[in-house]
């Protein structure tokens, strides 16, 4: 068994679907930064399935790692010449695998990061997209403006500089191509981040104008960045999932991507040099993503923040073990049903109703086997952005907020490092030392944790979101997760 690639291909047991056109015939369309299980599991998907209509063979995507971590997937990439295997995992056991071809190049920044830059001032790129997760826009999560203090930002802003961020990056190109009288290509969020194209917008011309005035005028006046929706569960690759595809398939792949059966994107059509047909693969192409968006993120999200917390603290450790439970299936549905849903507005073509069913249904999967581990991560990126929303809006509604001030109490137990076993948690953080730090105060000042504005801004000043914290923090030190969840009925 080899190895993964053009050359390999054709040996593939025929009855696995694979790509049934030229690769060689692809050209590059797309750069794409953060080439991670998503991007592959959903974007290089879509544009698989649309060359395999025989359409958009001109939008191949060039990947890009900037981070010293994606030297991996560099290394991968380039033994498997950008294929790779996708598995959807269906509840019932059956496993459905593709393989994909629409990654045509792959290019690590910090090895030569003028050869990202050259690609992007290309003529043949009309599209950079981005899934850096939320942290990678660099705002500050209580004012929302860029982080001039980050230490590389600061390097890449000093004259003469060789770009190390994707905005470092993304700037000098666009820089070339105005130098060169070539149209700006459309910068292209993918990521979980309510309005992504405007934050995308605000942050990269935040750095483009502190590095030249001139051009970041030029860049807010020219550049189009489109606001998407974006969906579909997608774990981190487990060794067990390597083994899998070899064992099941007879792939040899280094990083395959699993994921489950649903997938949606929703998308604004606002592209400066066009954009493939997405529409033909499914793809809602939208004047106004908004309402979408906001389903998402406070049903979806929010509730997979719900369940991770207070499910790790009562001993579970993947997602469909948790909602498997009727006591945590309850609490999620009663979160979205009233609290979540209230600060929506209506959705077009969208039952809602359906939806939370649907999202149920999808966590409960047990073939995909997420682990609250991965959910848990990144907590203080997530939360502000997902649920203190939800909260804000209920508060000045006069809405409930029960459960949500709940979530924050289960996180800030969770960030305290010890579950209720007495085992050690690993907090996968940014802030993980700051919050520990903080947590290990919650009993004996039991708004220690929200009274960091930084992340929670005044909401330390609301009596009745205080007192719903509180009174959950206390029933999680005193009687755990379960009886928690109980009292919130």
């Amino acid at each position: 068994m080899s190895v993964l690639n053009n050359a390999t291909l054709a040996a593939i047991d025929a009855s696995i679907p694979k790509p049934h056109y030229d690769r060689s015939q692809v050209a590059t369309g797309i750069v794409h930064f953060g080439v991670g299980g998503f991007h592959r599991a959903h974007q290089a998907m879509y544009l698989d399935a649309l060359m395999n209509e025989g359409k958009a063979l001109d939008w191949g995507i060039c990947g890009v790692g900037v981070l010293a971590g994606d030297k991996k997937m560099a290394d991968v990439m380039a033994a498997q010449d950008g294929l790779y295997t996708l598995v959807l995992k269906h509840a019932d056991g059956t496993y459905e695998p593709r393989i994909i071809g629409s990654i045509v190049d792959y290019k690590f920044a910090p090895d030569d990061p003028e050869a990202v830059i050259e690609t992007m001032a290309a003529e043949t790129t009309r599209i950079v997209s981005l899934t850096v997760t939320e942290g990678g826009y660099n705002f500050h999560h209580v004012t929302g403006e860029f982080n001039f203090d980050n230490p590389d930002v600061k390097h890449d802003l000093t004259d003469g500089a060789t770009p190390k961020t994707t905005f470092g990056l993304v700037t000098e190109a666009l820089r070339r191509r105005r130098e060169r009288g070539i149209t700006p290509f459309t910068l292209m969020s993918c990521d979980n981040i309510q309005g992504n194209g405007d934050v995308a917008k605000k942050m990269f011309t935040a750095y483009a104008e502190a590095k030249d005035a001139e051009l970041g005028a030029w860049i807010a006046r020219h550049v189009h960045f489109p606001n998407s929706m974006v969906d579909r569960i997608t774990p981190v690759t487990t060794d067990a999932d390597r083994a899998e595809v070899r064992e099941r398939f007879g792939i040899e792949d280094g990083w395959p991507v699993v994921c489950e059966p649903f997938t949606q994107w929703v998308l604004e059509d606002h592209f400066n040099l066009g954009r493939p047909p997405y529409e033909d693969v499914g793809v809602q192409i939208v004047d106004d993503v908004m309402p979408y968006e906001l389903m998402k993120l406070r049903l979806l999200n929010a509730s997979h923040q719900a369940l991770t917390y207070f499910g790790y603290l009562a001993g579970y450790r993947y997602a469909h073990e948790v909602c498997q439970d009727p006591l945590f299936a309850d609490f999620l549905m009663d979160y979205m049903t009233r609290e979540g849903q209230p600060t929506l507005s209506p959705v077009p073509g969208v039952d809602l109703e359906d939806y939370k069913r649907t999202l149920i249904e999808r966590f409960s999967n047990p073939e995909i086997r997420d682990t609250l581990a991965r959910l848990c991560a990144e907590s203080s990126d997530r939360i502000p952005k997902w649920l203190l929303p939800v909260i804000r809006e209920q508060l000045a509604a006069g809405g409930e907020i029960k459960r949500s001030a709940a979530v924050v109490a289960s996180w800030a137990r969770y960030a305290e490092g010890i579950d209720e076993a007495g085992e050690p948690i690993e907090i996968v953080d940014r802030l993980a030392d700051e919050l520990k730090a903080i947590a290990q105060h919650n009993r004996d000042n039991p708004t220690a944790f929200i009274e960091n504005r930084e992340l929670f801004g005044d909401l330390i000043d609301d009596e009745r979101f205080v007192a719903a914290y509180t009174q959950t923090l206390a029933r999680l030190h005193e009687h755990g997760a379960r009886a928690a969840l109980e009292a919130l009925k």
